[in-house]
């Protein structure tokens, strides 16, 4: 099953199974499990694309996982999911604000407003 977050590489349409994220410090990049949240400086990898990766030369490749296959749902995620349609199934109340007080306009003439210094 899908995760719905899809490879960066282009023209990749597989399902991303892990995240790769570089540490420029210590020329080191990180292979790890996919992050739950889509991050703009990490790339999220199909499982041929993490089995095949390679790094610069003079760069470390670590894999924390030695094994990228595509998983679906945990049971976690699927009681969240249930939770969540239960919540926006259940019917809203609407609380009416009281009316406001009328605001009265002195001075005024269709959009515009005639100011008086104290010197007038």
């Amino acid at each position: 099953m899908r995760t719905g977050r899809q490879c960066s590489r282009p023209t990749c349409i597989g399902g991303a199974v892990a995240t790769l994220t570089y540490v420029y410090a210590d020329s080191t990049a990180v292979l790890g499990p996919l992050a739950h949240l889509a991050e703009p400086h990490s790339y999220d990898l199909c499982s041929d694309h993490a089995e095949r990766l390679t790094a610069p030369r003079g760069w470390e490749v670590v894999r924390l996982m030695p094994d990228f296959v595509e998983v679906g749902p945990s049971h976690d995620d699927l009681l969240a999911l249930a939770d969540a349609v239960r919540e926006a199934g259940r019917p809203r109340h609407r609380v009416e604000a009281p009316p406001s007080p009328p605001l009265a306009e002195a001075g005024r003439r269709g959009h515009l407003r005639i100011l008086r210094g104290d010197g007038s």
